[in-house]
């Protein structure tokens, strides 16, 4: 009989003893939270574990073994603090079954070290935490280690640096399951940016910096008022009080990008928020967000994206119901 796989909103958290307590936080405060932005369904979240487990100074009793990780959709695995040593068998094994059975498996910080005993990260780009990259990359040849990325989607296996990043790739996947105006609600309960660059170029990337003390600060806000205007550099340089040569200067140490860069990413990102909560016409969210014309739209987000603007909402505007572990 053909096992049906389940939503990828059925979320399991693979615990044992040595788990990092920041990145095990963090998730079941994203996934184990309450829902937010409208969501409904939210995410089921359960964690499993042989019998009770150390994490830090805590005793944790797990929901469910193991074992259990093969009937979920999503499989989180959080930091693993020994890197020195290897992970446990029985976790290595459930994780692999795991991926196997069809779930979505995704590794927070070190937890990457547990993908990689399982063989899941084999002639995959992957990441970790800096100070542990070179460590993975030695004791699994076969996986492709990048140390300057937040994070790496390969689609069914995703890993996370460390620490923050884990919340950067804990967003990402509440962007993929909900869309973008879920996660930004969600990011501005957890009050964190709402989506850092993890290096995927077929994601959206640059978003508003936190505010901060920096010579852009005042400028963000008055842009993002401004998206369905006609910008130009010159326009933000004048607003800034600044030349274009130092505008350019300040937007690359404060976002990474070039101010039309950055510019049209917003307007992308906004463009999928009205895709996702509206019904107007390409052609209207095109004039809302200073594309102009539907045409334009449709060829920097089918180009940034990754599909059309039609094709984005219906997939975020149609979701099947979440699944329920038996």
């Amino acid at each position: 009989m053909t096992r049906t796989i389940p939503d990828v909103r059925t979320v399991a958290m693979a615990v044992t003893d040595g788990m990092l307590h920041f990145e095990l936080s963090l998730a079941h405060e994203v996934f184990g939270g309450a829902p937010v932005g409208g969501a409904d369904p939210w995410y089921e979240f359960t964690v499993c574990g042989p019998a009770a487990v150390r994490v830090g100074r805590f005793r944790l009793e797990p929901d469910h073994g193991l074992d259990r990780l093969a009937r979920a959709g999503t499989v989180i695995v959080p930091g693993w603090a020994d890197v020195d040593e290897d992970p446990p068998g029985d976790l290595v094994d459930a994780v692999r079954a795991a991926h196997e059975a069809g779930a979505r498996v995704v590794s927070l910080c070190t937890g990457a070290f547990v993908l990689a005993a399982a063989g899941l990260l084999d002639g995959m780009r992957a990441t970790t935490h800096w100070a542990h990259t070179e460590v993975l990359a030695a004791r699994h040849p076969r996986v492709r280690v990048d140390p300057d990325v937040l994070y790496v989607d390969n689609g069914s296996v995703l890993t996370s640096a460390g620490k923050a990043a884990a919340m950067d790739l804990c967003l990402h996947l509440v962007r993929l399951d909900h869309g973008s105006s879920v996660a930004n609600a969600l990011a501005r309960r957890l009050v964190v940016p709402p989506h850092r660059d993890g290096g995927q170029a077929q994601y959206v990337t640059t978003p508003v910096p936190a505010p901060g003390n920096h010579p852009l600060s005042a400028l963000f806000p008055w842009v993002m008022e401004r998206l369905d205007q006609p910008l130009t550099v010159e326009d933000l340089a004048r607003r800034a009080g600044m030349s274009s040569r130092h505008l350019g200067r300040h937007f690359r140490a404060v976002t990474g990008t070039t101010p039309l860069q950055w510019l049209l990413t917003q307007r992308i990102r906004h463009a999928q928020e009205l895709l996702e909560t509206t019904d107007d016409s390409v052609e209207s969210i095109a004039a809302a967000t200073g594309m102009g014309t539907a045409t334009t739209l449709r060829r920097h987000f089918s180009r940034t994206v990754g599909v059309p603007p039609d094709t984005y909402r219906r997939t975020f505007r149609s979701r099947p119901p979440a699944a329920t572990l038996p």
